[in-house]
């Protein structure tokens, strides 16, 4: 299904040009506006999915496929000394773009694109509270 009003949808389905590194029927993978590194590219699903939730598993597992397959090609191209491939659901984890999507950001040594956290702390306690709720689901 696709969203009339959704942006990744009509770029995804070639109703808004893009520049597109790969096309396949169920996804494109296209150059992003603006780019974290050079080379930032973005994962599009032809069809409509909110975020990873809502993903079919198949869906989700050829997601990651391709995101391998371009990444090996642009990571080579490109002389990338690393890849990112970032993915966020929901506003909280920054999501600004309701279509799931995937970045995929070539690094460089030096490149300053700051995909990073600080480190927090736990406790042994906490690992175990987190692990007892996970399983009760």
């Amino acid at each position: 299904m696709k969203d009339g009003n959704c942006i990744f949808c009509k770029i995804a389905n070639g109703e808004i040009p893009s520049t597109t590194l790969y096309e396949d029927d169920d996804f494109r993978v296209i150059l992003d506006l603006g780019p974290a590194a050079r080379g930032h590219a973005l994962l599009l699903p032809k069809e409509h999915y909110a975020n990873l939730f809502e993903l079919d598993d198949a869906v989700a597992a050829k997601a990651l496929v391709v995101a391998k397959t371009v990444a090996e090609k642009m990571k080579k191209a490109l002389g990338a000394d690393g890849f990112n491939l970032v993915q966020n659901n929901g506003e909280a984890a920054g999501q600004t773009v309701f279509h799931f999507h995937m970045h995929l950001i070539p690094r460089y040594e030096n490149d300053n694109a700051g995909i990073s956290w600080k480190p927090g702390e736990t406790t042994p306690e906490d690992m175990a509270e987190i692990k007892r709720l996970v399983e009760a689901q």
